[in-house]
């Protein structure tokens, strides 16, 4: 169980969900131990955000990493789905060289990105994998009734629940447990696409949000149903997107999770708090190796050695 990283510079471009600016993204291999880095390279000098709980400055419809600069306010948003597929491969260590202040949303899922990364390989690093293993159950609220927690686990399991009171949801599951791997993320969530109302969108637009959206990045609900023609690639796929957000937000830990996830009616927000709650507490983890093979297990394709 070795550290990953890419086996080639790879290239993409889009615009962004919320911003609607076009940007190009580029995904460079990088060293042992760096971690995933973000990089706005349209400033100068070039600025370079480190992922981890802390840098999570932005919470609203999506995670956006944030520094505070002489020049004002840094950010890049909408990585959720980026971090996702990123964890759903096992990239330990990757430069992210974006152009604009957000990542592109591409089909509002993380497959897009899933195809990026495994056309430009998968190196393996001369270093061991690093996981978070929980040790005691870390739990945190809010006031709408949102819960998040971790518990001990031998492997990775994500339980998410939604309650949304809208037709669409009345004939889909509202609750899915996902037993974590690379081939279970890549069947089960990484085609789950971000969703939104269109009674929301004027007020939206007002505070400068879903300005690139469109029916062919996301699903879009009316009063009836479902906008999109070609309709739910899965009965469930709302649930399956949250756990998708779910997989990218916690992988700003740093390190792929062992233990067990369980959600009901989380978000960003809340998302972020757990890991921050659980950093805050040394005894609820340990930092952990594996010589062979781990609880883990990640896909093996296009793996130069």
């Amino acid at each position: 169980m070795n550290q990953r990283t890419l086996a080639n510079t790879i290239k993409a471009k889009g615009i962004g969900l919320h911003t609607g600016h076009e940007s190009i993204m580029t995904l460079r291999p990088a060293p042992v131990d760096t971690g995933i880095v973000f990089r706005r390279i349209d400033l100068d000098p070039v600025v370079e955000f480190a992922v981890n709980p802390e840098i999570v400055g932005e919470t609203m419809l999506c995670t956006t990493i944030v520094k505070d600069k002489p020049q004002g306010r840094i950010k890049i948003a909408t990585i959720e789905h980026l971090m996702s597929s990123l964890a759903g491969i096992g990239i330990d260590n990757v430069y992210i060289d974006i152009t604009t202040d957000e990542v592109p949303i591409m089909d509002g899922s993380s497959s897009h990105f899933i195809f990026l990364i495994q056309s430009a390989g998968i190196e393996l690093q001369d270093a061991p994998k690093k996981f978070i293993r929980i040790l005691k159950p870390v739990e945190v609220e809010n006031t709408q009734g949102g819960t998040a927690s971790f518990s001990p686990y031998e492997g990775y399991r994500l339980n998410f629940s939604i309650d949304f009171d809208h037709p669409a949801f009345n004939s889909t599951a509202e609750k899915m447990t996902l037993e974590f791997s690379s081939t279970s993320y890549f069947k089960e969530v990484s085609r789950a696409r971000t969703f939104g109302f269109f009674k929301d969108m004027e007020m939206l637009r007002e505070r400068n949000l879903a300005l690139g959206a469109s029916l062919e990045n996301a699903i879009g609900l009316d009063d009836q149903g479902v906008m999109n023609k070609e309709g739910l690639r899965n009965k469930d796929e709302f649930v399956r997107h949250k756990i998708l957000d779910a997989v990218g937000d916690l992988y700003m830990i740093g390190h792929p999770i062992i233990g067990e996830f369980t959600a009901h009616k989380s978000g960003h927000a809340l998302n972020n708090q757990l890991l921050r709650a659980l950093l805050a507490q040394p005894d609820a983890y340990e930092i952990v190796t594996f010589e062979d093979s781990s609880p883990i297990k990640y896909g093996s394709s296009k793996i130069v050695a």
